[in-house]
């Protein structure tokens, strides 16, 4: 098979793969961005840069994308069907690829009132599953949603969100196989806090894929504190935390809750790596890039070892 990026090798050779969230800087200067992605990369396979999360206004995906590719890190770029049309969506794909971007992340996008631009207009012209189907024939067909061509095909590698922690629960095996035929290759999930509701999504997603699931990397959170377990747990819509974490956070003070949050993240770890479809994990550590270095050296995660 024709490896389309390295992201693509990592998971087809059945390494436990790490990316990771890149947080993009309210800056127009690019310094800043490529010091705290120089930090996550000797441990990370690829690094995700996000579009406007929330619906607040950051530095631009497509550029650090690029950025990261000008520093040798194997970027992650997401694309929000939030803010463009399909006319901008699929330029913007085309763009990227030029610029040697291959691993593209579809996500349809919080409302504009999730953010601080709460009067902004919403686009919303295409979801995430009807970009993936129209990148997907771009990549295989060489044709835009018009049927007009394009030379050559660009090569993709498409990504996409899943949430096994939101309710239905029952219904998101069945919405992430919906999002797999649309043409997305792998998936990252939303923070994982809760492995017997993880280990039962992937159960499922075995048996509907006829035993051959796409691989999942499944979204990772230390928690700094229990105040911020249950902050991520009240405002971050799909976030369920059990009680039991913040429990055991309480028991201690609170410049001790750091390490317990770090502590649950690797007992995480350990227990998804024996989980049939789990291909690896993507860390959300918000301005806490050691967090993601203890994670992986200590859960035996560098990339020497996985080589």
């Amino acid at each position: 098979m024709n490896m389309i990026s390295q992201l693509h090798r990592t998971l087809d050779s059945g390494s436990f793969a790490v990316t990771a969230e890149l947080t993009l800087p309210d800056s127009s200067e690019k310094d800043e961005l490529v010091e705290t992605a120089l930090k996550l990369s000797p441990y990370c396979d690829a690094l995700n840069v996000t579009d406007a999360t929330s619906a607040i206004p950051h530095f631009s995906s497509l550029a650090a994308a690029y950025i990261l590719l000008d520093n040798d890190i194997e970027p992650v770029m997401q694309i929000s069907a939030r803010d463009r049309n399909r006319i901008a969506i699929q330029g913007d794909v085309l763009g990227a690829h030029s610029l040697g971007i291959r691993n593209i992340f579809c996500i349809t996008g919080d409302g504009v009132t999730a953010g601080d631009h709460p009067d902004a207009k919403p686009v919303f012209d295409l979801d995430s599953i009807s970009m993936l189907a129209a990148l997907n024939n771009m990549d295989k067909t060489g044709s835009f949603m018009s049927g007009r061509k394009i030379t050559p095909n660009p090569r993709l590698f498409l990504g996409a969100a899943a949430n096994p922690f939101a309710p239905p629960h029952s219904y998101r095996p069945h919405r992430t196989i919906k999002k797999w035929k649309a043409g997305a290759s792998f998936f990252q999930t939303q923070f994982c806090f809760d492995i017997g509701v993880m280990k039962r999504f992937s159960e499922k997603l075995v048996e509907l894929s006829d035993g051959n699931p796409p691989p999942v990397l499944v979204g990772l959170g230390p928690l700094k504190s229990s105040k911020m377990a249950k902050w991520l747990r009240d405002n971050i819509a799909g976030v369920s935390i059990p009680d039991r974490i913040i429990e055991r956070m309480d028991h201690y003070p609170e410049k001790e809750q750091a390490q317990i949050g770090l502590e649950i993240s690797k007992e995480a770890i350990d227990d998804l790596k024996s989980i049939q479809g789990v291909a690896g994990v993507h860390i959300m550590a918000y301005r806490w890039e050691e967090a993601v270095k203890e994670l992986v050296e200590d859960s035996g995660l560098s990339k020497t070892n996985r080589l």
